[in-house]
Formats: structure tokens, sequence, C-alpha cells
């Protein structure tokens, strides 16, 4: 800080010059070589892509949301599961239809082979085998989120640390200890340091938000999992209603004749 306050008053021309003659990120700007706008240039791209996995997963996770909640009012609504797998497809892109149509495939195909117990393990196998491959996709390019809230600070550092070397090499080919000799390579290192945080930052809030919002997803679909769970097992253990005698009787007398 000495140095600089050093430089400043050394400089007469710097000294003179009015305070407001500018804006001070122009300044900047107008003042960067061409590698610290080569960083900000990478800095800009991986801003505009991580705004843009943001805003998706955000519109997608509202929606999914939406979805899934009128999909369990249906589904508790109705008596029968296959007037809910009828019009299962309407309440997509919830990951709850996909956790539904795996367990009552899985129980028809149970049901469909004659001779053969009902296996609990396997409807549970397949529910999380169906909650899995959903996470699986509601997690799709949140790597690419958290790599540039990672990055982008070490981007903005390497664009100070060049600035500073330009810095130091114009101090020293102009042999001049002044302000305007290194006064490129300062600006270079101040706002590529301020990009970096800017472009992480955001970065890290909407990994943070766009993860606890996975983590809700899985919590639902583990607790929509066990109710239909429960609903396929009431359906399983209910006792068969015999036939009353007067049903009985007609096809008795059919088979006599």
């Amino acid at each position: 800080m000495n140095v600089l306050l050093t430089l400043l008053q050394a400089d007469p021309d710097i000294a003179a010059a009015p305070a407001t003659s500018s804006s001070a990120l122009g300044e900047m700007l107008h003042n960067s070589g061409p590698v610290a706008m080569a960083v900000l240039g990478l800095l800009l791209s991986m801003s505009i892509f991580s705004w843009t996995i943001m805003l998706g997963k955000l519109g997608a996770f509202r929606k999914a949301k939406s979805r899934g909640q009128a999909f369990v009012r249906a589904f508790r609504k109705s008596s029968r599961l296959s007037e809910v797998a009828a019009v299962a497809e309407q309440y997509r892109p919830s990951p709850l239809v996909s956790v539904f149509q795996e367990i009552v495939e899985e129980h028809g195909r149970q049901n469909s082979q004659r001779g053969t117990a009902r296996n609990p393990m396997a409807l549970e196998r397949a529910a999380q085998t169906a909650s899995s491959e959903a996470l699986t996709g509601l997690e799709s390019r949140l790597t690419w989120l958290a790599t540039i809230a990672a990055t982008a600070p070490f981007v903005g550092l390497l664009g100070t640390v060049m600035g500073i070397v330009d810095a130091f090499h114009g101090l020293g080919t102009q042999g001049a200890a002044t302000l305007r000799a290194v006064a490129p390579g300062i600006s270079e290192a101040l706002i590529t340091t301020a990009a970096g945080l800017v472009v992480a930052i955001p970065a890290v809030v909407g990994y943070n938000q766009l993860t606890a919002s996975i983590r809700q997803f899985a919590a639902r679909m583990d607790d929509f999992s066990r109710e239909l769970l429960n609903a396929l097992d009431s359906v399983s253990n209910a006792p068969t209603q015999p036939l009353p005698p007067e049903d009985l009787r007609p096809r008795m007398v059919e088979t006599a004749r």
C-alpha cells in the first residue's frame, strides 16, 4: 500500500487527474491486456453456462414438483391402480411416475407367473432402481455447476497473477517507478479477481439450492414407494370372498345337464 501511495505522489499527471473523469470499471477494461481479456472472456462463458444450468434446473424442478403433487392427489383419490396407470403419463416430468410404473410393472410380472410366490424384495429393488434412475436424471449437469463454482476463483487468480507479472515487467522496462507504468497490470489483477468471484458465488449458491431440492425429491420418492408398496400389499393380502350359494346353483345345474 505504501508503494502505491508513493507511485501516486510521484506521478503528477495521475495525481492531477479528476476523480470523476471516467468509470473505474471502464478504465480497468480499457487498460486490460490480451491475457486479462482472454480470462474475462472465459469467465463470461462460464457465467453464462452456469446461469443456463441454474435457470433450466429451477424451471424443471418447479414443474416436476407441481406435477408430482398432482400425481399423489390422483393416486390417493383413485380406488384402482389401473386407473392411475392409464393417466400416469400426464403427470410427467415428475419422478414419481417412473417409480409408480416400475413397481406396478414388477408386480404385474410376478402375478402373471402362475405358481410363483409374490416377492416383496423384488418390488423394493424395483422401487430403488427407479428412484436411482430418476435422481440421476435430476442431477445431470450439476457436476458442471460444481466445477464452475470451484474453478472460477482460480481462473480469476490466474488473471491476477498475470497482471502482477505484467505490472512488474512494465516497471522494469520503463525504468520509472510511476503508477502509469504499472496501472495496466494492476487493473488486470483487480478486474479478473472480482470477475472470478462474481462467477463463483452464484454458482455455489445455485449448486447448494439445487442439491437440497434433489434431496427433497429423493425423500418424496421414498415415501411414495412405501405408500405404493403398502397399497399393493393390502390388495394382495385381501381375503377372497366365496361365491354365495345362489351363484353356484346355476353352474351346478348347467354341469349336470
